[in-house]
């Protein structure tokens, strides 16, 4: 894998912080919040967020939709629906790939020059972090090969789920 550790970051930090251009929610696929970050970020931006989200009819895993953030610093919320991990043996992997995927096409589409993504699928759902970092980079560094401009960041809830993604950063593949 090529290293793009100059497109992307990451970093150790509560997500709803962040002033970024769009933040990756690991949403469930009621869109209407739940427990982890999904909950963080539906509490922090308010209840307008789970009155927009009421809207959507829902996400299938491995898709996402795009909301306004109301009270987040960033301008939109891309809420992306992550498999529960089954063993491997249910398309989880491709699943997870696909949810970085369209995060990023809905970034390009709609102009957004920076995105930080939460680690998708890595707690309640149980995904192997060291696979999930892999994954989430390949992906992401795919997009960074096809020409993506923007900065995007990996927020991670603690400085242990960090090493997952410098292990990645750093291997030569």
């Amino acid at each position: 894998m090529e290293k793009y550790s100059d497109k992307i970051k990451v970093v150790v930090a509560d997500i709803t912080t962040l002033k970024v251009d769009a933040i990756v929610n690991a949403a469930n696929r009621s869109l209407l919040g739940g427990g982890g970050v999904d909950g963080a970020i539906h509490r922090a931006a308010g209840p307008e967020l789970v009155k927009e989200c009421a809207t959507l009819g829902g996400c299938q895993t491995g898709h996402c939709k795009m909301t306004d953030a109301y009270k987040l610093p960033c301008k939109k919320v891309i809420h992306a629906v992550g498999p529960v991990w089954y063993g491997g043996q249910q398309g989880e992997e491709s699943l997870l790939a696909s949810c970085y995927d369209n995060a990023m096409k809905l970034a390009e589409e709609n102009h957004l020059e920076s995105i930080a993504f939460s680690c998708i699928s890595t707690g309640v759902y149980g995904f192997p972090k060291d696979k999930a970092a892999r994954i989430a980079l390949q992906t992401l560094s795919a997009h960074i090969r096809d020409g993506y401009q923007g900065q995007i960041i990996i927020c991670c809830f603690s400085e242990a789920d960090t090493r997952y993604y410098y292990q990645v950063l750093t291997t030569d593949n």
